[in-house]
C-alpha cells in the first residue's frame, strides 16, 4: 500500500516510498520466454518478521572524567559498533574501548548500535557507569525485523524441463528508514540454477513499520520462497521429479549468476544428488493428509577485515586473541584452523576474543565469514609462529632455517635425526633464544565462497484446523570444509528451525496506527522443541578453493530452503497452494475453504 498511488509519503526525499531500485539483468529476456513451452506467473507475498534472539539488547557504558568511554557489551562486531557510536556522540574512535561479552543470539539483528550512544551519553551526564537494557517488547518493536515482501514471478521452462527465462519484481518493505535487504534477494533467488535469460527488479520501500535491518542470509529465504514455490508447481505441470528437475538445471562452476559473477566450483549438484539419495527422499510416506517437499538454497557468503595474535607460553599453548565475535563457534573453529598448521592438540590453544584496544580492527560476524576470514587469520598467524620457531630451531642447532621442518608438532632437521624437539619444548626456549614467540595476521581476503543447501521435509496437515505438523526434516548442505562437524550441523539445524518458524507461524500483526499489536513470545508465536522433530544433517564437502582448508560459511544458507520446502509440503499433503506466509492454521484453513469453494 505504502507504493500505491495517493499514498502518504513518509519522507520528502522519497518520492512514491521507493527508496532505491535494484536492476539485474542476464541474456535476452524477451528470446527465453519465446523458448519456453510453459510460462507460469504467480504472486507472492511474506511478513514481517524478527530474527528472534534469546538475549535481549543490552548495554553498559563508562564516561570517564578523563574523557574515555568503555562500553560492555554484546553485539556481532565490537569494532563497528566502536565506530558508529563514536560518530554518534561526535567523539575520536580512539576514546572509546568496546568489550565483547558472550552473545545470545544475533541472527543478523546484532549488526548495529541501538542503546550504546545512549548509556554512554546517560554515563556522561551521571558521572557514572550506566547500563540500559530493553525488554522484550522493546527488542520487537524498536529493533530491526526483517522485511515484509510482495513479489511477482514470472518462469519459462521447455516440456523437457529446462528453465529458459525467469523473471521477477521484488517489493520489499524497508520500514521507517530505507534499508531493507531486496539486494540480497536479488542476487540469490536465481542463483541455485543455470539460467541464461534472467532480469530481476527490486524496490526498496519505506512505510509505517519498524526499520529493517538482517536477519539471517537477508533476504535469500523470501526469494527462494517464490522461485522454489513456482520450480515445484512446473515440475507438478510437466511430470518430472522434483529434484531431477533440480539436479537438470543446477548451477554449476562456470555458471553465470544473474548479478554477474561466474561461479568457481561449487555444490548445487552435490547437495541435491545427496538428498536424493538419502532414504529421507525413497522412503514412502504414508496416511492421510501427509506430504513431502523440497527445495533448494543460495546464499553469496561474505569476508571481510580479519586480525589474529597468537601469544606462545613457555609451556608450549598458546594465547590466541582473535577480533571476530563467537557467533555458533568461532572460537574453536579459529583454534583448530591454528592448531592444523602447528600439529599441536586444539586443547594446546585457549582462543579469546579481544576488545578494541587489544586486536587488531576486524568486520563484523555476519555474511557467514567468521571461519572463512578469521580462521585464516588463525591459520596464517600459526603460519608467523612456525617460521618464528624454525629460525629459534636453527639457532639453537647452528643449522640453516631451510633445513628445519615441523612435522605433527615436531621440529626436526631434514637429514640429522638427532636434532629434534616437540613444539612445546622449543617454546620453552624461547627466552633464551629471543624472547617471547608472537605470531600475527591481519588480512581481507575475498574468495568466501557460495554456499548451497537442499531440505526435505515430511508433513501431516489437519484439514479441520489448518494446524501443520512436521513429521521429518533432513537438511543438506555444502560446507566447503566442516572444520568443528558437530558446530557446522548445529548452525544447520538452527537455521532449518527458524526457517520452519518463519514458513508455519510467524509474522508481525500490525494496527492500523503502526503499533505492534504481538510483542511478547506469547503472542510471537516462534517454535519450541515441542513444535520440531529432530533435523537430520548431511554435510557435503566440495572445497572452496579459495581458503586454505577449502572452508565455506555455513550459518545462513540453512534457512533459505525451509519456507518453500514447507509450502511445497502442504501442497503435497492436501493439494493447496500456498503462496503468502505465514502459513498458520487460519491461513491453511482458508486456503482449504477456498479451494473446495467453501
Amino acid at each position: 500500500s505504502a507504493m500505491a498511488e495517493g499514498a502518504p509519503q513518509l519522507h520528502d526525499n522519497i518520492p512514491g516510498n521507493v527508496a532505491s531500485h535494484t536492476e539485474l539483468e542476464l541474456g535476452d529476456l524477451e528470446k527465453g520466454f519465446a523458448e519456453a513451452d510453459l510460462v507460469m506467473e504467480k504472486v507472492y507475498r511474506t511478513n514481517t518478521v524478527h530474527q528472534g534472539y534469546i538475549e535481549p539488547h543490552s548495554a553498559t557504558a563508562w564516561w570517564t572524567p578523563q574523557g574515555k568511554i568503555t562500553i560492555w557489551g554484546s553485539s556481532q562486531g565490537h569494532f563497528p559498533v566502536r565506530d558508529l557510536t563514536a560518530s554518534v556522540l561526535g567523539v575520536d574512535e580512539s576514546d572509546i574501548k568496546v568489550i565483547p561479552l558472550e552473545i545470545g543470539g544475533g541472527f543478523g539483528g546484532k549488526t548495529t548500535i541501538y542503546l550504546e550512544p545512549v548509556a554512554a551519553a546517560l554515563s556522561k551526564k551521571t558521572g557514572a557507569p550506566v547500563k540500559v537494557s530493553m525488554s522484550r517488547t522493546d527488542v520487537l518493536e524498536a529493533s530491526g525485523p526483517t522485511s515484509g515482501s510482495m513479489m511477482k514471478l514470472k518462469m519459462g521452462v521447455t516440456n523437457e524441463g529446462k528453465i529458459t527465462a525467469g523473471q521477477i519484481e521484488l517489493n520489499f518493505e524497508a520500514g521507517g528508514f530505507p534499508g531493507s535487504p531486496v539486494g540480497g534477494a536479488a542476487q540469490c533467488l536465481f542463483s541455485p540454477y543455470d539460467i541464461a535469460n534472467l532480469r530481476v527488479d527490486g524496490y526498496d520501500v519505506v512505510d509505517n513499520k519498524p526499520k529493517s535491518t538482517a536477519y539471517r542470509a537477508p533476504g535469500a529465504p523470501i526469494g527462494a520462497f517464490a522461485v522454489e514455490s513456482m520450480i515445484d508447481e512446473i515440475c507438478e505441470k510437466l511430470s518430472i521429479d522434483r529434484l531431477e528437475f533440480r539436479i537438470m538445471n543446477a548451477a554449476k562452476e562456470g555458471t553465470r549468476r544473474v548479478n554477474g559473477v561466474v561461479n568457481p566450483p561449487i555444490g548445487a549438484i552435490e547437495t541435491q544428488e545427496a538428498a536424493k539419495n538419502h532414504d529421507h527422499w525413497s522412503s514412502p510416506i504414508e496416511g492421510a493428509n501427509r506430504g513431502r517437499g523440497v527445495a533448494t538454497g543460495f546464499w553469496m557468503n561474505g569476508a571481510g577485515a580479519a586480525c589474529a595474535t597468537a601469544n606462545v607460553n613457555f609451556n608450549g599453548t598458546v594465547n590466541l586473541t582473535i577480533g571476530s565475535v563467537d557467533v555458533g563457534g568461532t572460537r574453536p573453529g579459529a583454534a583448530m584452523q591454528f592448531a592444523e598448521v602447528l600439529g599441536i592438540p586444539v586443547e594446546s590453544v585457549n582462543p579469546q576474543v579481544g576488545d578494541t584496544d587489544t586486536i587488531g580492527w576486524t568486520s563484523m560476524t555476519g555474511g557467514s565469514g567468521a571461519a572463512f576470514k578469521t580462521g585464516w587469520a588463525s591459520y596464517e598467524a600459526a603460519q608467523d609462529v612456525k617460521r618464528q620457531m624454525i629460525d629459534r630451531a636453527a639457532m639453537i642447532w647452528e643449522r640453516p632455517a631451510e633445513e628445519i621442518e615441523l612435522v605433527d608438532g615436531v621440529f626436526r632437521h631434514v637429514s640429522d635425526n638427532e636434532l629434534s624437539m616437540t613444539f612445546a619444548e622449543l617454546a620453552g626456549e624461547a627466552s633464551g633464544t629471543g624472547g617471547p614467540i608472537v605470531g600475527s595476521a591481519n588480512l581481507n581476503p575475498s574468495g568466501a565462497g557460495s554456499a548451497f543447501a537442499t531440505h526435505i521435509v515430511d508433513v501431516e496437515v489437519d484439514p479441520d484446523t489448518g494446524k501443520v505438523e512436521v513429521l521429518r526434516y533432513t537438511a543438506v548442505q555444502d560446507a566447503g570444509k566442516a572444520i568443528h562437524p558437530s558446530y557446522v550441523e548445529g548452525q544447520i539445524q538452527g537455521g532449518a528451525a527458524q526457517g520452519i518458524g518463519w514458513a508455519l507461524n510467524e509474522e508481525y500483526y500490525m494496527a492500523a496506527d503502526g503499533q505492534m499489536m504481538n510483542s511478547s513470545l506469547l503472542d510471537y508465536r516462534m517454535p519450541t522443541s515441542l513444535d520440531l522433530p529432530m533435523i537430520d544433517t548431511v554435510i557435503v564437502e566440495v572445497a572452496n578453493p579459495m581458503h586454505p582448508y577449502g572452508v565455506r560459511g555455513v550459518g545462513e544458507v540453512s534457512i533459505v530452503p525451509p519456507l518453500a520446502a514447507m509450502a511445497n509440503a502442504i501442497y503435497d499433503a492436501i493439494g493447496v497452494r500456498m503462496d503468502t506466509l505465514p502459513m498458520n492454521p487460519a491461513s491453511v484453513r482458508a486456503a482449504i475453504a477456498s479451494n473446495n469453494g467453501d
